[in-house]
């Protein structure tokens, strides 16, 4: 089988199934090394926004962590000694791009075109997650601006920002990481902020020698650590289910607001109009005070145009610029390789959701597409939620689907239309009364068709009890093909002198 993409996905696929005795596994991964987002964000100020306790596989806690929230490096690091613990080297195949996938039904396996040539497999394991597609800003003339353009998932670490005007479209969570970050540097820092965020403090502390030599030695206080901030961000999730409660988090919000900005009209400028959770919930305790910086200037309108290296806001308002930092985040609803991975029927995942925008069976199965599994699909993550927790939840079903089929000796398993229809219906339904839909913003989480196709509308407890149950009956199963019957044998026929037909 194979696995696309060696991030947090995939290296926990490539662990998970190998543990589970499946031995004929490749990893293939584009990128010269592995690491995913984790490898491909190095900004400054990249860090995580869930607690490095609960961000983590849970069979490979580190009790290392320098802070509190792990920055980008420390991730990174985590992950390659994992992997190397694990020895996912062994099937890791780096530099290796999928062009084209394609369910062969004759077959029953997927043929993989790829940059190192043809490659087949039983089942096909799509690990690539939603944070990897640069989402660039169409603004007329960017292209043509004289200076320094990139965005923040591609840093350019050639360009010395000192002593520069810089400007950053985009306010979401790389915005806020990355703006405290470079004005320390930059003469100038223009902030175009076409939305204002709701951003509550961030508690990112050192964390003692003494508490890390508890956790190495004391296994039992890490898993309570964990469970305690599991437990916090669940009661995130159940105000952002049950907006009449989300009042104190958004009152909290406010008051985080009005001590680090004392200006009323930036104050203003900052205080958004939807409800706290509408969009993705950003944490900072840096980023409102480099706002009030006086070589930091916030611009509250989207960019429109660009004409040499002045920035034209929306607002007719000209700022100009030597360097332009698009921190716009990525592709969320686009699956990568969704244009190019072809189903029983030979269309392409972006075909089949035309219609309606990406949707699947518990995030994992699309009806179509046998033996293809999804790893943090639609539909399957939040505003509160760890998107590990969901990933070790999804890989139990998967390992757990893949067993089936070998226990049953069956080539292949399709998920049934009607259970897919009737699992993202009753999915869409309970989405209505959510912050998630009914907040009064647009965000990432509602795709071009008005539908909610990112966050999964019930608590993370209860989508890991689903996904560590599979169920054989929702899916329809292919058995491998009866030899052909031999002929009988025709004695009249000649034979040579060693008694062999010819």
């Amino acid at each position: 089988m194979a696995v696309v993409g060696a991030g947090f996905s995939g290296i926990g696929a490539a662990i998970r199934l190998r543990r589970e005795g499946f031995r004929d596994l490749l990893v293939l991964e584009k990128a010269s090394q592995l690491g995913g987002t984790w490898r491909d964000n190095t900004y400054p100020g990249c860090a995580c926004d869930v607690p490095s306790s609960l961000y983590s596989y849970s069979f490979t806690p580190s009790p290392g962590w320098s802070r509190t929230f792990a920055g980008q490096r420390e991730i990174h690091d985590y992950l390659r000694a994992t992997a190397d613990r694990y020895g996912v080297g062994a099937v890791l195949r780096c530099g290796v791009a999928v062009l084209r996938a394609r369910w062969d039904r004759s077959a029953g396996r997927w043929l993989l075109e790829t940059t190192d040539g043809e490659y087949t497999a039983t089942a096909l394991v799509l690990a690539t997650g939603p944070w990897h597609e640069p989402r660039r800003p169409d603004v007329p003339g960017l292209e043509e601006f004289p200076g320094p353009v990139f965005h923040t998932a591609e840093w350019d670490h050639s360009v010395d920002l000192a002593g520069r005007r810089v400007a950053v479209i985009g306010s979401g969570a790389s915005a806020v990481q990355v703006v405290p970050a470079v004005q320390a540097r930059a003469a100038a820092v223009h902030l175009f902020q076409r939305t204002a965020q709701w951003v509550l403090p961030k508690p990112d502390l050192p964390v003692p020698a003494a508490l890390n030599w508890c956790l190495s030695h004391a296994p039992g206080v890490q898993r309570a650590m964990r469970a305690g901030q599991y437990s916090l961000q669940e009661c995130f999730g159940y105000a952002f289910r049950h907006p009449r409660l989300i009042g104190p988090v958004q009152a909290a919000a406010r008051a985080h607001l009005r001590l680090a900005v004392r200006d009323k009209e930036l104050r203003r400028t900052l205080t958004p109009h939807y409800r706290l959770g509408c969009k993705r919930l950003l944490t900072s305790s840096t980023f409102y005070p480099a706002l009030t910086l006086p070589h930091v200037r916030l611009h509250p309108t989207a960019v429109s145009a660009v004409r040499g290296r002045h920035l034209i806001g929306a607002d007719g308002t000209e700022t100009e610029a030597d360097v332009v930092i698009t921190a716009t985040g990525f592709r969320i609803g686009e699956l990568p390789l969704a244009r190019s991975t072809h189903g029983s029927d030979g269309r392409t995942l972006h075909e089949t959701w035309a219609k309606d925008g990406p949707e699947a069976y518990l995030g994992t199965s699309v009806s179509g597409f046998p033996n293809l599994f999804l790893l943090l699909g639609p539909n399957l993550l939040g505003g509160s939620t760890s998107a590990i927790s969901v990933l070790e939840a999804q890989l139990a079903y998967v390992s757990a689907a893949l067993s089936h089929l070998r226990r049953r000796g069956l080539t292949s398993m399709d998920v049934r239309p009607a259970v897919q229809d009737e699992h993202n219906a009753a999915v869409q339904e309970a989405l209505r009364s959510t912050v998630y839909n009914s907040g009064g913003c647009s965000s990432y989480y509602i795709g071009p068709t008005g539908r909610n196709t990112f966050c999964w509308p019930w608590s993370t407890g209860r989508l890991v009890r689903r996904l560590n149950r599979f169920d054989p009956a929702a899916y329809t199963y292919r058995a491998p093909s009866a030899p052909a019957p031999r002929a009988p044998a025709d004695h009249s026929r000649p034979t040579d002198e060693e008694g062999i037909t010819p």
